[in-house]
């Protein structure tokens, strides 16, 4: 089964100078705790409700800086005709609950989480996935 298949399609976007409480609104709004940052159609970083608790509320920022200043710019991404097993490997060695997922030409394509995964793909594979992302290493998003 490919990523395609189960990922979600419709995602939200920010720029680097949207501001978090802006970010915020819209993770509200949508119901989802993640917001890839592009700029020029391609993904520079991903915004997530943790990052917000933990880079701005934790230390006191303010919530009218841009997301570039606490978004993580490290993002990891699969393709979407990547296999779901691969993609839910890929998620499990870096310890991370959701991929951003590209086309052919490297534009946002669509996320991949867990929930897509266990919606569509069986409980063996998330089961097997979050226990490697609930190792003790911290996770980037």
């Amino acid at each position: 089964m490919n990523v395609s298949e189960v990922m979600t399609a419709q995602v939200a976007t920010a720029s680097r100078d949207t501001t978090i409480a802006q970010v915020a609104k819209t993770m509200a709004e949508v119901e989802s705790g993640a917001v890839p940052v592009v700029e020029d159609g391609k993904v520079v970083g991903l915004i997530t409700d943790r990052d917000i608790v933990l880079r701005v509320v934790a230390e006191g920022r303010s919530f009218e800086s841009p997301v570039s200043d606490v978004m993580t710019d490290d993002v990891q991404t699969c393709s979407s005709d990547d296999n779901v097993a691969d993609a839910a490997a890929k998620m499990g060695a870096h310890q991370i609950r959701r991929l951003v997922v590209l086309d052919d030409a490297g534009k946002l394509a669509g996320i991949l989480s867990l929930g897509d995964i266990a919606l569509d793909y069986g409980a063996k594979a998330v089961g097997k996935t979050l226990e490697e992302i609930s190792e003790t290493t911290p996770a980037a998003h």
